[in-house]
């Protein structure tokens, strides 16, 4: 890459120290998102044609990357995805298939959601 001056790169590093501050990531956040608002993960099914049936997952920390958390569940459950922007509920991961058990281990395990904060409905 191209190389910045020393005073770029101080302001770069003073920048990280910020970001160290504590974030809770199940506390209240500001914005009015129905799912955020409750601080549960929802992983719901819904069926398609025939034996197929779609898996969403609502009500994921904004703050996450998305696309990198499907790549890896797609990756891991060989199964198709998609992100989906819903106007009330913010983004929703959409994974082809009945992954509801195996969505709610591989959050669980990735730490990006408390164990009891999941809610599989369906069950």
């Amino acid at each position: 890459g191209k190389a910045r001056p020393t005073s770029a790169r101080k302001k770069q590093r003073m920048t990280d120290i910020e970001n160290l501050k504590v974030h809770d990531p199940f506390g209240a956040t500001e914005d009015d998102d129905v799912a955020s608002k409750s601080g549960y993960i929802h992983i719901r099914i819904q069926q398609r044609n025939g034996r197929k049936s779609l898996t969403t997952v609502q009500g994921l920390n904004t703050d996450l990357d998305f696309k990198k958390i499907l790549k890896a569940v797609k990756k891991q459950f060989c199964c198709n995805g998609t992100i989906v922007e819903d106007p009330e509920m913010g983004q929703v991961l959409q994974v082809q298939g009945d992954q509801r058990s195996n969505l709610a281990g591989f959050l669980a395990s990735e730490g990006l959601a408390v164990k009891e904060n999941i809610k599989v409905h369906g069950f």
